[in-house]
Protein backbone atom coordinates (compact mmCIF):
# COMPACT_ATOMS: atom_id res chain seq x y z
CA UNK A 1 0.00 0.00 0.00
CA UNK A 2 2.79 2.41 0.86
CA UNK A 3 4.79 1.69 -2.66
CA UNK A 4 1.20 2.21 -4.31
CA UNK A 5 0.52 5.37 -3.00
CA UNK A 6 3.92 7.13 -3.19
CA UNK A 7 3.93 5.64 -7.20
CA UNK A 8 0.01 7.24 -7.56
CA UNK A 9 1.34 10.49 -6.01
CA UNK A 10 4.74 10.75 -7.45
CA UNK A 11 3.21 9.22 -11.01
CA UNK A 12 0.47 11.65 -10.99
CA UNK A 13 3.59 15.26 -10.43
CA UNK A 14 5.66 13.10 -13.07
CA UNK A 15 2.62 12.69 -16.17
CA UNK A 16 0.97 15.97 -15.64
CA UNK A 17 1.97 19.08 -17.52
CA UNK A 18 3.52 21.59 -15.14
CA UNK A 19 0.10 23.66 -14.70
CA UNK A 20 0.37 27.60 -14.80
CA UNK A 21 -0.63 29.83 -11.77
CA UNK A 22 -2.31 33.17 -11.33
CA UNK A 23 0.63 35.68 -10.52
CA UNK A 24 -1.34 36.84 -7.11
CA UNK A 25 -0.66 33.06 -5.79
CA UNK A 26 3.24 33.10 -5.98
CA UNK A 27 4.16 36.39 -4.99
CA UNK A 28 2.69 39.31 -2.49
CA UNK A 29 2.79 43.07 -2.56
CA UNK A 30 5.50 44.60 -0.10
CA UNK A 31 3.79 46.70 2.33
CA UNK A 32 0.78 44.73 2.27
CA UNK A 33 1.12 42.33 5.11
CA UNK A 34 -0.52 41.11 8.22
CA UNK A 35 0.89 42.46 11.79
CA UNK A 36 0.54 40.23 14.94
CA UNK A 37 -0.61 41.85 17.84
CA UNK A 38 -0.87 40.35 21.23
CA UNK A 39 -2.30 41.14 24.98
CA UNK A 40 -2.02 39.85 28.68
CA UNK A 41 -5.71 39.65 30.19
CA UNK A 42 -8.54 37.70 32.17
CA UNK A 43 -11.38 35.25 31.57
CA UNK A 44 -13.91 35.15 33.94
CA UNK A 45 -17.26 32.99 34.07
CA UNK A 46 -15.53 29.56 34.07
CA UNK A 47 -17.45 26.95 36.35
CA UNK A 48 -14.48 26.19 38.74
CA UNK A 49 -12.02 25.34 36.07
CA UNK A 50 -10.01 28.49 36.35
CA UNK A 51 -6.41 29.25 37.62
CA UNK A 52 -5.17 28.04 41.11
CA UNK A 53 -4.72 31.72 42.26
CA UNK A 54 -1.90 29.97 45.00
CA UNK A 55 -0.31 28.65 41.97
CA UNK A 56 -0.55 30.81 39.76
CA UNK A 57 0.24 34.39 41.39
CA UNK A 58 -0.18 36.20 38.40
CA UNK A 59 -3.61 35.68 38.37
CA UNK A 60 -4.27 36.94 41.65
CA UNK A 61 -2.36 40.20 41.19
CA UNK A 62 -4.27 41.20 37.66
CA UNK A 63 -7.90 40.63 39.57
CA UNK A 64 -6.60 42.27 41.97
CA UNK A 65 -5.31 45.05 39.81
CA UNK A 66 -8.58 44.98 38.03
CA UNK A 67 -10.74 45.36 40.63
CA UNK A 68 -8.88 48.09 42.27
CA UNK A 69 -9.46 50.44 38.64
CA UNK A 70 -13.00 49.59 39.50
CA UNK A 71 -12.79 51.14 43.03
CA UNK A 72 -12.76 47.77 45.34
CA UNK A 73 -10.03 47.38 47.51
CA UNK A 74 -9.91 43.58 47.94
CA UNK A 75 -6.03 43.93 48.67
CA UNK A 76 -6.33 44.17 52.46
CA UNK A 77 -9.48 44.29 55.63
CA UNK A 78 -9.37 46.10 59.14
CA UNK A 79 -9.33 44.07 62.14
CA UNK A 80 -10.34 45.97 64.52
CA UNK A 81 -10.14 43.24 67.89
CA UNK A 82 -7.57 43.79 70.55
CA UNK A 83 -4.61 46.82 70.34
CA UNK A 84 -6.82 48.45 67.90
CA UNK A 85 -7.15 48.76 64.07
CA UNK A 86 -4.69 47.03 61.88
CA UNK A 87 -4.85 45.41 58.44
CA UNK A 88 -4.26 41.95 57.36
CA UNK A 89 -4.20 41.02 53.25
CA UNK A 90 -7.42 39.54 52.00
CA UNK A 91 -6.69 36.09 50.26
CA UNK A 92 -8.91 35.71 46.89
CA UNK A 93 -9.45 31.90 46.65
CA UNK A 94 -12.17 32.05 43.55
CA UNK A 95 -11.51 29.32 40.68
CA UNK A 96 -13.55 31.04 37.88
CA UNK A 97 -10.86 33.25 36.90
CA UNK A 98 -8.12 31.97 34.18
CA UNK A 99 -4.94 34.57 33.08
CA UNK A 100 -4.45 34.32 29.45
CA UNK A 101 -2.75 35.44 26.24
CA UNK A 102 -4.61 36.90 23.31
CA UNK A 103 -3.42 37.05 20.04
CA UNK A 104 -4.37 38.03 16.43
CA UNK A 105 -3.05 39.28 13.26
CA UNK A 106 -4.56 42.75 12.20
CA UNK A 107 -4.79 42.56 8.42
CA UNK A 108 -3.36 45.23 5.99
CA UNK A 109 -5.61 47.74 5.39
CA UNK A 110 -8.01 47.24 7.68
CA UNK A 111 -9.58 50.68 9.21
CA UNK A 112 -10.38 51.19 12.74
CA UNK A 113 -14.25 50.68 13.62
CA UNK A 114 -13.95 47.10 12.12
CA UNK A 115 -13.85 43.60 14.10
CA UNK A 116 -11.41 40.83 13.65
CA UNK A 117 -11.06 36.97 15.38
CA UNK A 118 -8.64 35.96 18.43
CA UNK A 119 -7.33 33.25 19.68
CA UNK A 120 -6.91 33.01 23.58
CA UNK A 121 -4.57 30.53 25.30
CA UNK A 122 -4.51 29.72 29.15
CA UNK A 123 -1.37 31.15 31.13
CA UNK A 124 -1.96 29.09 34.29
CA UNK A 125 -3.48 25.88 35.74
CA UNK A 126 -6.18 26.15 34.13
CA UNK A 127 -8.26 22.73 33.13
CA UNK A 128 -10.52 24.41 30.72
CA UNK A 129 -11.86 27.87 29.30
CA UNK A 130 -15.32 26.40 27.96
CA UNK A 131 -18.33 28.52 29.17
CA UNK A 132 -15.53 32.21 30.11
CA UNK A 133 -15.73 35.61 28.70
CA UNK A 134 -12.89 37.66 27.72
CA UNK A 135 -12.56 40.72 29.82
CA UNK A 136 -11.44 43.44 27.58
CA UNK A 137 -8.07 42.92 27.31
CA UNK A 138 -5.58 45.68 24.64
CA UNK A 139 -3.70 44.29 22.18
CA UNK A 140 -0.06 45.65 21.44
CA UNK A 141 1.86 45.45 18.37
CA UNK A 142 6.11 45.46 17.95
CA UNK A 143 5.74 49.02 18.44
CA UNK A 144 3.96 48.77 21.67
CA UNK A 145 0.89 51.12 20.18
CA UNK A 146 -2.56 49.52 21.17
CA UNK A 147 -4.13 48.76 17.94
CA UNK A 148 -7.33 46.24 19.16
CA UNK A 149 -9.12 45.77 21.78
CA UNK A 150 -10.72 42.34 22.83
CA UNK A 151 -13.61 40.90 24.47
CA UNK A 152 -16.22 38.43 24.37
CA UNK A 153 -16.92 34.90 24.99
CA UNK A 154 -14.57 32.28 24.32
CA UNK A 155 -15.56 29.32 22.15
CA UNK A 156 -13.66 26.04 22.68
CA UNK A 157 -13.37 22.98 20.55
CA UNK A 158 -11.77 20.70 23.18
CA UNK A 159 -12.69 19.30 26.32
CA UNK A 160 -11.63 17.24 29.51
CA UNK A 161 -13.81 15.45 32.17
CA UNK A 162 -13.26 12.92 34.16
CA UNK A 163 -13.06 11.74 37.83
CA UNK A 164 -10.42 10.34 40.38
CA UNK A 165 -9.64 7.38 38.43
CA UNK A 166 -9.93 8.25 34.91
CA UNK A 167 -9.78 11.24 32.57
CA UNK A 168 -11.69 11.95 28.96
CA UNK A 169 -10.48 15.09 26.86
CA UNK A 170 -10.56 15.94 22.94
CA UNK A 171 -8.95 19.11 21.67
CA UNK A 172 -7.24 21.47 23.70
CA UNK A 173 -10.23 22.97 26.28
CA UNK A 174 -7.17 26.15 27.19
CA UNK A 175 -7.22 27.61 24.06
CA UNK A 176 -10.32 29.04 21.89
CA UNK A 177 -11.18 31.59 19.67
CA UNK A 178 -13.88 34.54 19.94
CA UNK A 179 -15.22 35.00 16.32
CA UNK A 180 -14.88 39.25 15.86
CA UNK A 181 -14.05 39.47 19.52
CA UNK A 182 -11.40 42.22 18.51
CA UNK A 183 -12.40 45.88 17.83
CA UNK A 184 -9.91 47.92 15.57
CA UNK A 185 -8.86 50.93 17.50
CA UNK A 186 -5.62 52.14 14.76
CA UNK A 187 -5.11 51.77 11.30
CA UNK A 188 -1.89 50.37 10.20
CA UNK A 189 0.14 53.71 8.47
CA UNK A 190 0.90 52.61 4.59
CA UNK A 191 -1.51 52.29 1.60
CA UNK A 192 -1.36 51.89 -1.73
CA UNK A 193 -2.28 55.14 -2.68
CA UNK A 194 1.16 56.30 -0.65
CA UNK A 195 3.52 54.06 -2.55
CA UNK A 196 5.15 55.01 -5.47
CA UNK A 197 6.47 52.19 -7.33
CA UNK A 198 4.62 48.53 -6.70
CA UNK A 199 6.95 45.77 -5.66
CA UNK A 200 6.13 42.31 -6.31
CA UNK A 201 7.83 39.73 -4.12
CA UNK A 202 7.86 35.94 -4.80
CA UNK A 203 6.86 33.67 -1.78
CA UNK A 204 9.75 30.97 -3.56
CA UNK A 205 12.33 32.95 -5.49
CA UNK A 206 13.46 31.91 -8.87
CA UNK A 207 15.34 33.45 -11.64
CA UNK A 208 13.31 31.61 -14.39
CA UNK A 209 9.97 32.54 -12.52
CA UNK A 210 10.84 36.24 -12.02
CA UNK A 211 11.84 36.41 -15.59
CA UNK A 212 8.41 34.71 -16.55
CA UNK A 213 6.50 36.75 -14.28
CA UNK A 214 8.00 40.15 -15.64
CA UNK A 215 7.49 38.99 -19.17
CA UNK A 216 4.13 38.49 -19.15
CA UNK A 217 3.68 41.54 -17.06
CA UNK A 218 5.44 43.58 -20.23
CA UNK A 219 3.33 41.62 -22.52
CA UNK A 220 0.26 42.51 -21.53
CA UNK A 221 1.24 46.19 -20.17
CA UNK A 222 2.37 46.77 -23.55
CA UNK A 223 -1.11 45.46 -25.08
CA UNK A 224 -3.02 47.45 -22.66
CA UNK A 225 -0.81 50.63 -21.39
CA UNK A 226 1.30 51.29 -24.54
CA UNK A 227 3.91 51.09 -21.81
CA UNK A 228 6.42 48.81 -20.29
CA UNK A 229 5.95 49.28 -16.46
CA UNK A 230 7.56 46.24 -14.75
CA UNK A 231 11.76 45.36 -14.33
CA UNK A 232 13.60 43.16 -11.97
CA UNK A 233 15.49 44.18 -8.98
CA UNK A 234 16.53 40.69 -8.10
CA UNK A 235 15.74 37.14 -8.53
CA UNK A 236 13.36 37.57 -5.20
CA UNK A 237 11.82 41.36 -6.22
CA UNK A 238 9.72 42.53 -9.63
CA UNK A 239 9.41 46.39 -9.40
CA UNK A 240 5.92 47.48 -11.62
CA UNK A 241 5.44 51.62 -12.03
CA UNK A 242 1.52 51.88 -12.03
CA UNK A 243 -0.20 53.59 -14.78
CA UNK A 244 -1.57 57.08 -13.78
CA UNK A 245 -4.78 57.15 -14.99
CA UNK A 246 -5.31 53.86 -13.33
CA UNK A 247 -6.00 53.30 -9.94
CA UNK A 248 -3.76 50.98 -7.58
CA UNK A 249 -6.36 48.24 -6.76
CA UNK A 250 -7.75 47.52 -10.49
CA UNK A 251 -4.27 47.65 -11.41
CA UNK A 252 -3.44 44.86 -9.25
CA UNK A 253 -6.44 42.99 -9.67
CA UNK A 254 -5.31 42.77 -13.46
CA UNK A 255 -1.63 41.65 -13.07
CA UNK A 256 -2.64 39.27 -10.39
CA UNK A 257 -4.87 37.35 -12.75
CA UNK A 258 -2.34 36.59 -15.25
CA UNK A 259 -0.49 33.56 -15.24
CA UNK A 260 2.57 32.14 -15.47
CA UNK A 261 4.33 28.82 -15.07
CA UNK A 262 6.23 28.92 -12.21
CA UNK A 263 9.80 27.27 -12.26
CA UNK A 264 11.07 24.93 -9.10
CA UNK A 265 14.36 23.78 -7.92
CA UNK A 266 15.21 20.05 -8.22
CA UNK A 267 14.94 19.03 -4.35
CA UNK A 268 14.29 15.63 -2.82
CA UNK A 269 12.69 16.70 0.74
CA UNK A 270 13.16 13.66 3.58
CA UNK A 271 11.63 13.21 6.68
CA UNK A 272 13.24 10.87 8.53
CA UNK A 273 10.72 11.13 11.69
CA UNK A 274 8.16 10.35 9.72
CA UNK A 275 9.16 8.34 6.76
CA UNK A 276 8.12 11.33 4.10
CA UNK A 277 10.02 11.49 1.21
CA UNK A 278 9.09 14.56 -1.55
CA UNK A 279 10.90 14.46 -4.90
CA UNK A 280 10.64 16.97 -7.36
CA UNK A 281 9.31 16.95 -11.01
CA UNK A 282 12.86 17.98 -12.12
CA UNK A 283 15.11 15.32 -10.16
CA UNK A 284 17.20 13.15 -12.55
CA UNK A 285 19.95 10.59 -11.75
CA UNK A 286 22.21 9.51 -13.61
CA UNK A 287 22.39 5.51 -14.27
CA UNK A 288 23.31 3.47 -11.33
CA UNK A 289 22.95 0.01 -9.97
CA UNK A 290 21.16 -0.30 -6.80
CA UNK A 291 21.27 -3.44 -4.48
CA UNK A 292 19.02 -3.11 -0.89
CA UNK A 293 19.14 -5.81 1.31
CA UNK A 294 17.85 -6.48 4.89
CA UNK A 295 19.46 -7.62 7.94
CA UNK A 296 17.32 -8.39 10.69
CA UNK A 297 19.04 -9.49 14.16
CA UNK A 298 16.47 -10.88 16.95
CA UNK A 299 17.84 -11.82 20.26
CA UNK A 300 15.63 -13.55 22.87
CA UNK A 301 16.25 -13.85 26.65
CA UNK A 302 14.96 -17.36 28.23
CA UNK A 303 15.61 -17.67 31.65
CA UNK A 304 15.62 -21.19 33.04
CA UNK A 305 14.93 -21.67 36.58
CA UNK A 306 17.72 -24.65 37.71
CA UNK A 307 15.71 -26.43 40.89
CA UNK A 308 18.14 -28.59 43.12
CA UNK A 309 17.71 -32.02 43.78
CA UNK A 310 15.71 -33.19 47.00
CA UNK A 311 17.96 -33.07 50.37
CA UNK A 312 20.55 -31.95 48.02
CA UNK A 313 20.75 -28.55 50.35
CA UNK A 314 21.10 -26.42 47.04
CA UNK A 315 19.80 -23.39 45.77
CA UNK A 316 17.31 -22.57 43.50
CA UNK A 317 19.02 -19.96 40.75
CA UNK A 318 17.85 -18.69 37.54
CA UNK A 319 20.07 -19.04 34.73
CA UNK A 320 20.33 -17.11 32.01
CA UNK A 321 20.30 -18.31 28.60
CA UNK A 322 19.99 -16.33 25.16
CA UNK A 323 18.92 -17.30 21.95
CA UNK A 324 20.32 -15.50 19.00
CA UNK A 325 18.95 -15.31 15.06
CA UNK A 326 19.93 -13.73 12.24
CA UNK A 327 18.24 -13.80 9.11
CA UNK A 328 19.37 -11.67 5.78
CA UNK A 329 16.27 -11.35 3.19
CA UNK A 330 17.70 -11.72 -0.49
CA UNK A 331 18.91 -8.67 -1.64
CA UNK A 332 17.52 -7.43 -5.69
CA UNK A 333 19.68 -5.54 -7.65
CA UNK A 334 17.73 -3.07 -10.16
CA UNK A 335 19.59 -0.47 -12.59
CA UNK A 336 18.05 3.16 -11.64
CA UNK A 337 18.24 5.26 -15.05
CA UNK A 338 16.13 8.27 -13.45
CA UNK A 339 15.62 10.14 -16.81
CA UNK A 340 12.44 11.31 -15.70
CA UNK A 341 10.46 11.21 -12.10
CA UNK A 342 8.41 8.51 -13.25
CA UNK A 343 10.97 6.04 -14.37
CA UNK A 344 12.67 6.81 -11.03
CA UNK A 345 9.49 5.91 -8.90
CA UNK A 346 9.12 3.08 -11.46
CA UNK A 347 12.96 1.87 -10.25
CA UNK A 348 12.20 1.83 -6.46
CA UNK A 349 8.94 0.28 -7.05
CA UNK A 350 10.93 -2.51 -8.73
CA UNK A 351 13.05 -3.05 -5.55
CA UNK A 352 10.07 -3.36 -3.38
CA UNK A 353 11.29 -0.85 -0.40
CA UNK A 354 9.68 0.79 2.38
CA UNK A 355 10.34 4.83 2.95
CA UNK A 356 13.14 3.98 5.46
CA UNK A 357 14.93 2.04 2.68
CA UNK A 358 13.49 4.62 0.21
CA UNK A 359 15.41 7.04 2.34
CA UNK A 360 18.75 4.71 2.57
CA UNK A 361 18.72 4.70 -1.09
CA UNK A 362 18.54 8.48 -2.24
CA UNK A 363 21.16 9.47 0.50
CA UNK A 364 23.63 6.50 -1.20
CA UNK A 365 23.29 7.66 -4.35
CA UNK A 366 23.37 11.50 -3.50
CA UNK A 367 26.56 10.78 -1.95
CA UNK A 368 27.85 9.26 -5.23
CA UNK A 369 27.02 11.68 -7.34
CA UNK A 370 24.39 10.56 -9.20
CA UNK A 371 21.15 12.54 -8.12
CA UNK A 372 21.62 15.64 -9.60
CA UNK A 373 19.56 17.52 -6.94
CA UNK A 374 19.54 18.79 -3.45
CA UNK A 375 18.63 16.96 -0.38
CA UNK A 376 17.28 18.63 1.68
CA UNK A 377 16.91 16.15 5.34
CA UNK A 378 13.84 17.62 7.90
Amino acid sequence: MTRLLLALVLACFAAGAQAAVRIKDIADIRGLRENQIVGYGLVIGLNGTGDTLRNAPFTEQSLQSMLDNMGINVRNENNTGGTGNTTRPTTLRTRNVAAVMVTADLPPSIAPGERMDVTVSSLGDSTSLLGGTLVMTPLRAADGAVYAVAQGAVTVAGYSVGGQAQNVSQGTPTAGRIPNGALVEREVQGSLHEMEFLVLELKNPDFVTATRILDAINRFAGSRYRAQIAFERDYRTIVLSKPRHVGPVRFLAEIGELTVEPDTPARVVINERTGTVVIGRDVRISTVAVTHGNLTVRVTELPVVSQPAPFSQGKTVVVPQTIVEANEAGAQVAILSGVDLQRLVRGLNQIGLKPSGIIAILQAIKTAGALQADVIVQ
